[in-house]
C-alpha cells in the first residue's frame, strides 16, 4: 500500500531465540496492547500463535516505546479513492509516520501472508502496512468493515500477496470510528495528523476483563 513503508530490503528479520519470552504474559498466550489518542484509547489483541514474526516485531516497537508520539496520518474512505480504483478499501493507517529518507529503527520483517496465518482482514483487524513483501516495519492499519481485497490473492496489491494481519481491535471500536470520521474526502493523508500519544502492553490486571472474550 503506497506510502506505508518506504524501506526496501533483501533480508528479513526472523524470530530471535528470546521470542517466546518476549511474547509471554501473565495472562497466558493472549497479549493486549492499548493505543492512546486524543480521541480516546483502543485495545488490540495480537495473535502470537498464528503471526509470530509480525507480532514479535510489533511488540518490540511497543516495549521500546518506539510507537509513542506517532500518528494516525492516513484514512482511506470511499470518497477519497480515485473513481477508477477497482479494489476499494476502508482503513485507518497509523504508526511512526516516518519521512521517506528516515530509516525505521528496526529491520523489515518477513511477510506472513493470510494464506500462511489463516487470519483475514475483517472489521477491526490490525495489519502491517508495506510496499513490497518483506518491507514492513512500523506502519499499521485498521480495517473498517471486512476488507477481503487485502487478503492473500486479493486485488488491492498487484503482487497478490496481500497484507500481514496480526491482531484485532477488541475494545474501543467507537474510538476507531471517531478516527475514521476524521477522514478528508479530498485526500487520504490528513493534516494535521492525529497524535498517537502512547502504545503499551496491558498488565494482567488490566487485561483480565478482556479474557472473557474469545478470538
Amino acid at each position: 500500500m503506497a506510502g506505508m513503508n518506504r524501506r526496501d530490503a533483501a533480508a528479513a528479520m526472523m524470530l530471535s531465540a528470546t521470542a517466546p519470552a518476549a511474547l509471554a504474559q501473565a495472562t497466558g498466550e493472549r497479549v493486549f496492547t492499548q493505543v492512546d489518542t486524543p480521541l480516546g484509547s483502543f485495545v488490540i489483541e495480537v495473535n502470537t500463535a498464528r503471526a509470530p514474526v509480525t507480532v514479535q516485531n510489533y511488540l518490540a516497537y511497543v516495549d521500546a516505546g518506539q510507537l509513542d508520539n506517532g500518528a494516525v496520518y492516513r484514512i482511506v474512505t470511499p470518497a477519497n479513492q480515485p473513481p477508477t480504483t477497482r479494489h476499494r478499501i476502508e482503513v485507518v493507517q497509523w504508526g511512526r509516520n516516518q519521512r521517506d529518507d528516515q530509516p525505521a529503527p528496526r529491520p523489515p520483517i518477513a511477510h506472513e501472508t493470510t494464506q500462511q496465518t489463516g487470519l483475514r482482514h475483517r472489521d477491526g483487524t490490525v495489519s502491517m502496512a508495506r510496499l513490497g513483501p518483506g518491507t514492513a516495519t512500523a506502519e499499521f492499519f485498521i480495517c473498517i468493515n471486512d476488507q477481503p481485497e487485502l487478503d492473500f490473492g486479493g486485488g488491492r496489491n498487484p503482487d497478490g500477496q496481500g497484507f500481514a494481519a496480526f491482531g484485532q481491535v477488541v475494545q474501543g471500536r467507537d474510538v476507531v470510528q471517531k478516527l475514521y470520521a476524521r477522514g478528508n474526502p479530498a485526500n487520504q493523508y490528513i493534516e494535521p495528523p492525529i497524535a498517537v500519544l502512547r502504545v503499551r502492553r496491558l498488565t494482567a490486571t488490566e487485561a483480565a476483563p478482556l479474557l472473557q472474550s474469545t478470538r
